[in-house]
């Protein structure tokens, strides 16, 4: 029987009959709540609560009678609201009020202009149909996933040079349009090509009022319901790690690359504090340590922070692209010898192509014998943590100095989500501090403890923890290790689909370590070609060909990449909760067909 989703929650027998819902029921509160609203914005809602709502059968009536009652009382209710002059809807109706006319209409109309709250509330409603019908537009497989065009006939189709006068609000409405029309539907079921995708209705609500409450991070006076918010859910994320009572220190930062770099930053300040008043020439020539296949953002901090990419010394891997501990070893005492000092280790928990986990517990034993940070960067791979099927693999990352985690990846938070977790207490603080006596006056009346700004190398700071913390409400942790499983499972669906399959080879032995599935596609024309060398060039162009076809259908969206000595393979990724066993039927029917002729 398919899954009747997030409104199954409402009881046991939630969805069994789903025309004659109790009230407790989530969809069946929430319609409720929807008729309460004011305007238009109501019937809107409501509308789309009710997709969906019967299931027919052949043969079956498509409404009882009971639905058709129910359905004439609605019908009155919006004719008497209507009669009332309290329509809000915007379209061609028997409403008595007139709709507003946005192309007389200004920003300047909005509040703060006196009486502009009518006419705020009326265009913000407009909008928030443009994002309903794009997010049940996003979700509908027979949509594309993408309306491609190149970037100068984009440039040619619209307008969007910034001009001296303001234009009406009806045209920043069809901006609005323009802008999710040529958008990538990144919660589309089908859509696989980044590390981040999918949709949360929690996380996007939490997303729309952290906006509204639009304030920064930096003192718990100007934040303070999220400067704990972030707090609790730091030292929750501390204590999965297996840090003892979750002790220790974070922050949410831009990305996993900005964390990362916090990571290199704090390495060098715990062995060098010198170096924050003295600069690079007050210490050695470092040297930091990290795999083959480790993300680029552990050479870009070195570059950043002046330590130099030449610094940075990259272990080798084995096949399924695992850091080799030995070399790890072999590679700290040759720069010993050459003058260099090592400070840096960064063991990478899920790497962007292969997915592989380097050996933490073994790499922890080569740091702790020459009293070198360990970093874990766990951007992709460290959500594992929360599904205590898979957590085995990051054994050992308790061991760890700091842990990069990435919760806008596998758990679906919507952008930007990374935290930065930090095994000792203060040593943020003590890095990143300049005592700004304009923000972080000592004299306060709280405690100056939740003033987190001045630890942050930012001072002003998006407010990116309420989306997790909300959705974590929403879903607790084991509907975050619910949603982990399965994408890891459709990801072993896909693996064991195609490692036999003709015309499909597998980049690497073995099952995936994550959801990574990476694999050749054949077509007919090379498949059976005897010149190895001209069937590698070949071979090196078909996933480059197969992805603009992907994406000029608009059918659906794979990475690919070389790496290293191989050519050109698909990396198959899936963290979309919408994803489903035939959507990767789909994909493997939709490469073959689109790559048949080359």
């Amino acid at each position: 029987m398919a899954s009747q989703g997030f409104w199954s929650l409402g009881g046991d027998n939630a969805g069994a009959n789903t025309g004659s819902q109790s009230p407790s029921t989530p969809r069946a509160w929430c319609q409720a709540a929807a008729q309460k609203l004011p305007g238009g914005i109501g019937s809107k809602l409501y509308a789309l609560l009710n997709v969906g709502d019967v299931e027919v059968k052949p043969g079956e009536q498509a409404t009882t009678d009971k639905q058709q009652q129910q359905q004439q009382q609605q019908t009155n209710a919006a004719d008497a609201a209507a009669a009332a002059g309290d329509c809000g809807c915007n379209k061609s109706c028997n409403c008595t009020k007139a709709a507003p006319v946005f192309s007389d209409l200004y920003s300047t109309d909005l509040l703060p202009a006196m009486d502009g709250d009518t006419k705020t509330l009326t265009f913000l409603q407009e909008v928030v149909d443009i994002l309903l019908s794009y997010i049940v537009e996003s979700f509908d497989r027979n949509t594309k996933v993408i309306d491609f065009h190149y970037p100068n006939e984009l440039l040619q189709k619209n307008n969007w040079e910034l001009q001296e006068q303001p234009a009406s609000l009806d045209d920043i409405l069809i901006s609005c349009r323009a802008t999710l029309k040529y958008a990538i539907k990144t919660a589309h079921p089908r859509y696989f090509n980044q590390l981040s995708t999918g949709l949360d209705m929690v996380g996007l609500a939490a997303d729309w009022l952290t906006s509204t409450a639009n304030t920064n991070m930096f003192t718990y006076e100007v934040a303070p319901v999220f400067v704990l918010l972030e707090y609790v859910t730091l030292k929750k994320m501390r204590d999965i790690i297996g840090w003892t009572d979750g002790r220790g220190d974070g922050i949410f930062s831009p990305g996993g690359a900005i964390s990362n770099m916090y990571a290199m930053l704090l390495a060098r300040f715990k062995m060098f504090p010198e170096v924050k008043e003295k600069g690079m020439s007050s210490v050695p020539r470092l040297a930091a340590f990290t795999s083959e296949h480790s993300h680029f953002s552990i050479k870009k901090g070195a570059a950043a922070l002046g330590i130099g990419t030449e610094s940075v010394i990259c272990i080798k891997v084995d096949e399924s692209g695992k850091m080799i501990p030995a070399d790890l070893e072999r590679r700290i005492l040759e720069a010993k010898q050459k003058g260099f000092v090592p400070f840096f280790v960064s063991a990478t928990a899920g790497t962007t192509v292969y997915g592989a986990f380097d050996p933490l517990i073994a790499i922890s034993d080569i740091c702790k014998k020459y009293n070198v940070w360990m970093h874990v960067d766990g951007a992709w791979g460290g959500s594992l943590l929360m599904s205590r099927r898979h957590r085995w693999k990051l054994d050992g990352v308790e061991r760890a100095n700091s842990v990069t985690w990435n919760p806008h990846k596998m758990m679906s938070v919507p952008l930007q989500c990374s935290a930065l977790l930090v095994r000792e207490e203060g040593l943020m603080q003590n890095c990143n501090q300049m005592h700004a006596c304009y923000l972080f006056q000592q004299d306060k009346h709280y405690d100056l403890s939740y003033d987190t700004g001045d630890k942050a190398l930012q001072c002003g700071r998006h407010v990116d923890i309420f989306k997790l913390w909300l959705m974590w409400r929403a879903k607790g942790t084991i509907g975050f290790e619910a949603q982990i499983d399965k994408c890891l499972e459709l990801s072993e669906y896909l693996y064991n689909k195609i490692k036999d399959r003709e015309g499909y080879e597998m980049v690497f032995d073995g099952k995936p370590q994550h959801t990574n599935v990476c694999f050749w596609y054949l077509p007919p024309g090379i498949r059976y070609m005897e010149d190895k060398e001209e069937r590698k060039k070949q071979l090196h162009k078909v996933a480059p060909v197969i992805k603009a076809r992907m994406m000029e259908y608009g059918t659906t969206m794979v990475s690919y990449q070389p790496q290293g000595d191989k050519v050109n393979f698909f990396r198959m990724v899936i963290s979309n909760p919408a994803a489903t066993f035939e959507d990767i039927d789909f994909l493997i029917e939709e490469i073959e067909r689109l790559g048949q002729d080359l």
